[in-house]
């Protein structure tokens, strides 16, 4: 097949969380993806017909992106870390989708118990003088912290399945594994060394950046996926809010809303005067609050003196240029007329 009249590829995760988490964020932001055969591992997109999506497992959707054979993946950021080449042949387009969160964690057995931390790690190396053996499914990842934070010499056994096991069999001295819950570990007498977090993951978007450069169909793609995934992802985080409030005029109404700290809107407030049968002065007030903010905020409100609060969820905040469109164009040196239908 001819590649450059291939259709765009999305490579999506064909089984667990992460394919749950995937195929739930297209769907939240207009994209929702058609497979009526689960056994088929090909589906398509309504709205993008010049696009198909394939399944695979994470780890090979690092790969056929690297390689060019697929356009753009949803991957963990771990697996992509782990995975990447040198030659910056991917380029992740964004790193934080809110599925699939957890940690890379250096663990130890429980009874260790005067080893707490990577600092004690360090000391018990010196007193073995020997490497220590660390068992895992991320040996780079793993080599670049002991080398370049921890300094402690290590020989990787890279492994697969289950991790847990190996420091109670003795192939290894301790392991390097993803934690979310930290069940599993309390399950098999684990535990986190304080600073021993290699890095914080979840689920990313990425893209060969080849094709990103020489396929304008595919950067035009990429641009609406960044486009719709950042507005929602931003929405997620705020609510809106709608209030009356009694004033003499749109500017009063402000000023209150600004002399208080977190019900000063985006830019700004948005201020309607409300045509009351009684001709009383009343302003309706439209702001955008984060939700760790609500209960601060409905205080403020009432300080000023707002009535018949309304609060709703947010869909999507739509940014004049997104910082995730914007970082994909410097990283490419393509300008906004790339970007044109």
């Amino acid at each position: 097949m001819n590649e450059s009249k291939r259709k765009i590829r999305i490579a999506l995760p064909s089984k667990g969380l992460l394919a749950d988490g995937s195929k739930q964020l297209l769907a939240d932001v207009g994209l929702p993806v058609y497979n009526p055969n689960p056994r088929q591992y090909i589906a398509w997109i309504q709205l993008l017909p010049e696009v198909e999506v394939i399944f695979q497992r994470p780890g090979d959707i690092v790969i056929s992106v690297r390689d060019g054979s697929v356009d753009f993946g949803i991957t963990g950021r771990d697996i992509y870390l782990e995975k990447r080449d040198a030659n910056g042949r991917i380029l992740e387009l964004h790193n934080q989708l809110g599925f699939g969160k957890c940690t890379l964690n250096v663990i130890v057995p429980d009874e260790w118990q005067t080893i707490n931390s990577i600092a004690d790690l360090k000391h018990y190396q010196t007193q073995l003088s020997r490497p220590l053996k660390v068992a895992t499914k991320f040996p780079n990842l793993a080599r670049v912290f002991f080398q370049s934070r921890a300094e402690i010499p290590i020989e990787v056994i890279q492994a697969e399945g289950a991790l847990e096991i190996a420091p109670t069999v003795g192939y290894a001295d301790l392991i390097v594994d993803l934690v979310s819950t930290g069940t599993t570990l309390r399950d098999n007498r684990l535990k986190k060394l304080e600073g021993g977090k290699i890095l914080d993951a979840e689920a990313c978007l990425i893209a060969n950046r080849e094709r990103l450069s020489g396929n304008s169909e595919t950067l035009k793609t990429a641009t609406l996926l960044l486009e719709m995934i950042g507005a929602h992802l931003r929405a997620k985080q705020n609510l809106a809010i709608f209030a009356n409030i009694r004033a003499n005029s749109e500017e009063e109404i402000s000023e209150k809303l600004f002399n208080q700290e977190v019900i000063g809107g985006l830019q700004g407030p948005t201020v309607s005067r409300i045509l009351t049968r009684d001709q009383d002065n009343f302003f309706a007030i439209h702001i955008v609050v984060k939700k760790e903010e609500l209960h601060q905020a409905i205080r403020e409100l009432r300080e000023i003196g707002g009535s018949g609060v309304v609060v709703s969820p947010v869909n999507f905040i739509f940014e004049e240029q997104p910082n995730e469109i914007l970082n994909m164009m410097a990283a490419l040196e393509v300008t906004n007329e790339n970007l044109q239908p």
